[in-house]
């Protein structure tokens, strides 16, 4: 296998070292150029090559093959290199029907460029009728001309009229020993089943997306063209598996990029939006700041990033989380782009009910952008819905609800707004408090009924959370906050900490909920890789060092700890006003009116 592609005229291939017939200065796009030549060079078929191995080694070779799979994925390819195995020989007379072709054969160089006279090829979507079928069944009873079989290639097969079909149910069955069929298809459910029976059928799986990076490399650096990582994620992820669609988009990357396959211009190519702006909008929604987000999805769109794209990827990331919350290690793969990778994780707190809603309103949303006049507001539309539906309570919740509070279904009661400047209120409907955002939804409640609205809490600092845990007495949670939690960052709606040591492994999980309950509305909660700052109980502690370092330094207390040698000094209270009847001694001692000591000996008959 060659690393660089040699002239065009007579030039070895990245997979083989068989020249092909290009015209002399003729372009030939990647797709052609680097399609492989033997077994060894397919990617991603691993199971169907040791079948055939083994089949080929024991002699057990049948007289039929189907191949299926998506397009793009080498059905054709894998025919041809079929046909040459089953051809295979060398120039001294030698060979035999194999897999392993380690040179060029006397048969192999016209049937790889489809030109064997003992090959035939013949697409059966311009060939439907039973006509051109009995034309190739009266011919296979005749003897190959010079290779050991008569191959007859027959791609997307489905098409074939059903009277075709039943034409080739005989010779199928029963061919002559130098005949040999290979079927291709996308349609596999097409084929008759009569069909079917009388071939070993091969599916041939997609082309995983590290597998595809991986191979893009290779041609990348077999055509000297510098490419980022990113962009060939990019195109990997847009081929959808099918190899021959990945190398037509690298074809046109290169292109776009003058020579250079560059993240940003492989973007634009797209017609996607950035990966990082895309966790930004996703995070905007989730956490119900629509400002932001219906401004963050404008830039996208001003940039050039189809709206329905930008739905679809907002729907793969919302896949890509859940399947981190169930599956961490799909973090490892090499199509997650870092900036998922890293980010994704702190998306993993959100329930796997939000997760699951937001995947159906995002599923359905681009079906009705594609339809929609102006997808721009069918796509805005469909992002509002998301993040109201965001705080929406699952059954479950809205069940264990009413468990808590029974009286709260006997009457639907009108909704309250929170004070001037929140985004957020409460709607009471059916009894069930929800959290929304924008105008509250009001039921009529009958005029003898008592007004309940529940509003929304707002906690702007980690002090104040620290005090609702006290407020609600719960003094467990409250010692967690003060203990095991380095704060990242804090702001309402959202919390990203850094666990101390020691600290329980699902606090995130229990604070999350936590803060569910007591504000009304879903807390994003976070663990971050930072350091963070120190806990509260940490700062606390080192305060209260620093104090005590202070106050050794003072004259009085040193002479208390002259005059009373082994004591220390265990606490220093802040006092606003000390009594003058508590002062004992001379005008020193006014000094220490805002503060006082706690003294204790460690040696009394010192003292």
């Amino acid at each position: 296998m060659s690393d660089t592609p040699a002239p065009e005229t007579g030039s070895t291939s990245l997979f083989g070292d068989m020249p092909t017939t290009a015209q002399s200065g003729a372009y030939r796009v990647l797709a052609r150029k680097y399609r492989p030549q033997s077994f060894e060079d397919l990617i991603g078929q691993e199971a169907m090559v040791r079948t055939l191995s083994n089949a080929f080694d024991s002699g057990r070779i049948p007289q039929a093959w189907i191949l299926t799979g998506v397009r793009g994925v080498g059905k054709t390819t894998t025919a041809r290199i079929l046909a040459r195995g089953l051809n295979y020989l060398l120039p001294d007379g030698s060979g035999a029907p194999t897999i392993h072709m380690p040179q060029e054969g006397v048969h192999c160089r016209a049937i790889m460029e489809s030109r064997h006279v003992d090959v035939l090829e013949m697409d059966a979507a311009s060939h439907t009728g039973i006509d051109d079928v009995k034309q190739l069944t009266d011919g296979v009873r005749y003897s190959p001309a010079s290779a050991r079989y008569k191959v007859y290639i027959i791609d997307e097969v489905h098409m074939l009229s059903d009277k075709a079909f039943n034409a080739f149910l005989k010779t199928l069955e029963e061919p002559p020993p130098h005949a040999k069929f290979i079927f291709a298809t996308t349609e596999i459910r097409k084929v008759p089943v009569t069909i079917l029976s009388r071939c070993q059928r091969f599916d041939l799986r997609r082309v995983e997306a590290d597998v595809l990076v991986a191979h893009l490399k290779k041609i990348c650096a077999a055509e000297l063209v510098k490419a980022e990582d990113d962009a060939l994620a990019l195109i990997a992820r847009a081929a959808e598996g099918s190899v021959r669609d990945s190398l037509s988009l690298l074809d046109q990357a290169i292109a776009h990029g003058a020579g250079t396959v560059e993240t940003e211009t492989v973007r634009v190519m797209l017609g996607l939006a950035d990966r990082a702006r895309i966790i930004d909008l996703f995070d905007h929604v989730m956490a119900g700041r629509m400002p932001e987000a219906m401004a963050e999805f404008k830039g996208q769109y001003d940039l050039g990033a189809d709206p329905r794209q930008i739905l679809a990827d907002l729907a793969d990331f919302t896949h890509f989380v859940t399947r981190l919350k169930v599956v961490p290690d799909a973090a490892i793969s090499q199509d997650v782009t870092e900036a998922e990778r890293t980010r994704g994780r702190l998306f993993t707190t959100l329930p796997m009910s939000v997760l699951s809603r937001a995947w159906q309103i995002l599923l359905k949303g681009i079906a009705e952008v594609a339809d929609a006049p102006r997808p721009v507001s069918a796509a805005e539309m469909v992002l509002i819905r998301l993040a109201y539906a965001a705080d929406l309570p699952t059954p479950d919740e809205a069940l264990r609800r009413l468990k808590q509070d029974p009286s709260a279904s006997s009457a639907p009661t009108p909704s309250s707004a929170t004070p001037s400047g929140s985004g957020t209120r409460m709607v009471s409907n059916g009894g069930l408090s929800v959290a929304a955002r924008g105008e509250p939804l009001a039921s009529p409640a009958p005029h003898n009924a008592a007004p309940h609205a529940a509003q929304a809490m707002k906690i702007d600092t980690f002090e104040a959370l620290i005090a609702l845990a006290g407020e609600k007495r719960d003094i467990g949670m409250k010692t967690a906050l003060e203990r095991d939690v380095r704060l990242v960052r804090f702001e309402d709606g959202r919390l990203e900490f850094s666990p101390a040591e020691g600290a329980p492994s699902d606090l995130a999980s229990t604070l999350s909920k936590r803060l569910s309950d007591w504000t009304g509305r879903r807390w994003i909660v976070a663990v971050s890789s930072s350091a963070g700052k120190p806990t509260m109980r940490e700062t606390a502690a080192a305060q209260k060092a620093e104090k005590l370092d202070d106050v050794r330094t003072h004259p009085l207390v040193k002479a208390a700890l002259q005059a009373f040698p082994g004591a220390e000094i265990v606490e220093v209270r802040d006092v606003l006003a000390a009594p003058l009847e508590t002062l004992t001694g001379n005008e020193s001692e006014q000094d220490l009116s805002d503060e006082s000591f706690d003294f204790t000996s460690l040696d009394h008959d010192d003292a």
